[in-house]
């Protein structure tokens, strides 16, 4: 090359004003023998600007504090998978995008978001599509099509990157598990309607996204539609935002219908939301362009396996607030196996809630939903067997808790149009009991179901299977309502033993309420009804019943005419539980009037009368009794001991107001004894078993404990 000559590639010439400019390669030289060779010194690598592609937060975002803090709880414990789940419309995708736009400045390489679509029309994202997509935001240039090869690709691009992703709207742990990060400094986020357990093999860490709160609900209604509309009719807001049901979807497009119609009142909408008790609630929360609460739950019920939606439509029929999968397969026909796995079904679903150990419940509009569907998807005579399955396994399971508890007790025979075939959930009495307690107003809903479908057999028979638990725990207003609905259905059945059999029942639950007129006038009806049957045994049961009530009147002399009545009926027909029972109550009115060798003698005889036809509850009624009376007539040892024994009976069998009986019977001779100490402890815990069974003598007993009345 000579230096006598100027050479420039053409291209990187520029003339402004006159002046020439170059730039890039350019030789300057006076001649040029042969070619010229240019070697330009590589770029340096750039990055494009870090990814920021969360969703914006809405301006109407309401309290979640709470829930905030356990994501920063999961965040503090170094999961770098977080999965947010929660049914449809509960604010999953609004929570996530505002925490993890807190988080921002811990994550400078970017924040990453893609739609999976688990529950949008046609198919889910695959995983392949969402790398591609992310791989093209982090510029890692065109990438390949193959979905081993992006996954590597992927893995390798963000081992030391920190990256937050937020993945939204997953339908399985299966999609997810291509999309993690390479290394330790990102986080990935997953939000779907449902639990996606399947990610804990990943490490994930888990919350539950639940209903916003009362007050939650009216301050997101108040972003919507203003303080001052709020403010004028707030106990109509406190009505609309319960029937939304805690549900932010809900919430927020009965705001929307609202801001639409600034002449509406609120409490118009609440009223025609309450009036549309069933599906229509949903379609009145339906506002032009948005996603309606409907579409959203028809989204994830979609997805369903048959087996599990079919659950879904039937428990939505079941008047019950709670249940658990043999409640499940008993109204299916199917057994506890499959009730189990489609109950676990739709808890992954986050279709129900799971509230307790082998307890489930519904949200109160995705129980709409449910029922919504079984009417549009069931035939009526699916809906009516399904129903009716509920009602024959409550009673099956309260009849063999019955026969358990009270062996002895006269019951009559049972009928069932589907008889379960299923395990009994209880081993011994106490388990049966506890069941008996634990599933008192999914029994209640039963009878009342019965009855309102004209399955009136079904109905009394279920308030007859009740007895145990109306005995021993006392619930008195559901002992109350349920004769009076069993009394009713057997009328309506034309079974004269029946209705004897609630009438007699019942008005022992109405005397032991304190309700003694209307306990009379029931035992009044029993006795003319049996009298009229020429039936003994029920005319023996009247007239103990009349006793009872007359003693509890004050009126003593009739009290004893008509138990001794009883006795002389029962001891001529043959049964000598019946007139132990009428003992038992001549003694305690002989311990009451002062007479406790009086009472002594009967509760002797009632006491080995119930040993002999094998009554343990009622023999130890009478053994607590009979230990109080010989206190009282001087032998307190041995009275003492004897209500120690009747206490073990108690607490072994779970009944709850005879052990406050006890208690208090035992405080009141330690009282008499000279041993304070030992008396109060005694009233004080048999006040706190009374506050549980028996409002009327915790009462009673409170003033005499605590001195407050």
């Amino acid at each position: 090359m000579s230096d006598s000559s100027t050479a420039s590639q053409g291209p990187h010439r520029n003339e402004i004003g006159g002046e020439a400019r170059l730039y890039g390669p350019t030789v300057q030289a006076r001649e040029v023998h042969g070619g010229i060779h240019v070697h330009p010194a590589p770029a340096a690598p750039t990055r494009p600007p870090p990814p920021r592609q969360l969703l914006p937060v809405p301006a109407h975002f309401t309290d979640r504090e709470r829930d905030l803090a356990s994501l920063d709880g999961l965040r503090g414990t170094g999961s770098p998978l977080i999965v947010v789940s929660g049914p449809a419309g509960i604010g999953k995708t609004t929570l996530v995008s505002k925490w993890l736009r807190s988080l921002s400045t811990e994550f400078p390489d970017g924040q990453l978001y893609a739609d999976l679509r688990g529950h949008s029309a046609g198919e889910p994202v695959g995983p392949a599509e969402v790398l591609g997509q992310f791989l093209r935001a982090l510029g890692s240039g065109p990438p390949s099509t193959d979905a081993v090869e992006l996954a590597s690709t992927w893995r390798s691009l963000t081992a030391d990157r920190r990256i937050a992703i937020m993945l939204d709207n997953s339908f399985t742990a299966a999609q997810i598990r291509p999309l993690l990060l390479g290394g330790p400094g990102g986080l990935v986020v997953v939000t779907s309607r449902r639990r996606l357990t399947g990610l804990r093999m990943q490490g994930a860490g888990f919350h539950q996204l639940d209903a916003l709160g009362t007050a939650a609900g009216v301050e997101l209604l108040t972003r919507g539609i203003g303080a001052d509309r709020v403010a004028g009719e707030l106990s109509s807001v406190h009505r609309l935002v319960a029937l939304c049901a805690g549900l932010p979807l809900a919430v927020c497009l009965a705001s929307a219908r609202l801001a639409t119609r600034p002449r509406q009142s609120v409490g118009a909408l609440a009223d025609a939301l309450a009036r549309n008790a069933g599906g229509g609630r949903l379609a009145a929360l339906e506002v032009e362009g948005e996603t309606s609460v409907r579409k959203a739950l028809d989204a994830s019920y979609a997805v369903l396996s048959r087996d599990a939606a079919r659950l879904y439509r039937t428990l939505g029929l079941l008047p019950v607030r709670t249940f658990d999968a043999m409640t499940a397969a008993a109204s299916c026909g199917e057994s506890l196996d499959w009730g189990e796995r489609r109950l676990d079904e739709l808890v992954e679903a986050n279709l129900v809630e799971d509230v307790g150990p082998e307890s489930c419940r519904f949200h109160d509009l995705l129980r709409i939903h449910a029922h919504d569907r079984a009417l549009e998807d069931d035939t009526s005579a699916a809906r009516e067997e399904a129903l009716r399955r509920f009602c024959d396994w409550s009673l099956h399971t309260a009849t063999a808790a019955q026969e358990r508890l009270t062996p002895v007790q006269f019951t009559l025979p049972r009928t069932y149009v589907h008889r379960p075939d299923l395990p009994l959930p209880f081993a011994d009495d106490v388990a049966a009991l506890d069941w008996l307690d634990s599933h008192r107003t999914q029994l209640l809903s039963a009878v009342r179901l019965a009855a309102d479908s004209g399955w009136y057999d079904t109905s009394w028979m279920l308030v007859d299977a009740l007895w145990p638990l109306f005995l021993r725990l006392r619930h008195y207003a559901d002992w109350i309502e349920a004769h009076k609905i069993g009394l009713e259905a057997a009328r309506q059945a034309g079974n004269k033993t029946a209705e004897r059999q609630m009438l007699n029942s019942g008005a022992i639950g109405l005397g032991a309420a304190g309700r003694t007129e209307e306990a009379t006038t029931w035992y009044r009806d029993s006795l003319r009804a049996a009298r009229e049957a020429g039936d003994v045994r029920d005319e023996g049961q009247a007239l103990l019943g009349l006793g009872a009530c007359h003693r509890e009147a004050g009126r003593t002399a009739d009290a004893v005419t008509y138990l001794n009545q009883a006795i002389s009926v029962w001891e001529g027909c043959g049964y000598p539980r019946g007139a132990a029972l009428a003992r038992t109550t001549l003694g305690e009115i002989a311990l009451a009037t002062g007479a406790p060798d009086e009472a002594v003698d009967c509760f002797t005889r009632a006491h080995a009368a119930m040993v002999a036809v094998n009554d343990p509850h009622d023999a130890a009624r009478a053994l607590a009794l009979l230990g109080r009376a010989g206190v009282v007539a001087g032998a307190y040892a041995e009275g003492v001991a004897r209500m120690n024994e009747a206490l073990a009976v108690f607490t072994g069998s779970g009944a709850a107001f005879w052990q406050a009986r006890t208690l208090e019977m035992l405080g009141e001779s330690a009282a008499e004894h000279g041993d304070a100490t030992a008396a109060e402890d005694f009233l004080a815990r048999a006040l706190a078993l009374f506050e549980t069974t028996s409002p009327a003598d915790a009462l009673r007993l409170g003033g005499g404990v605590g001195g407050g009345g």
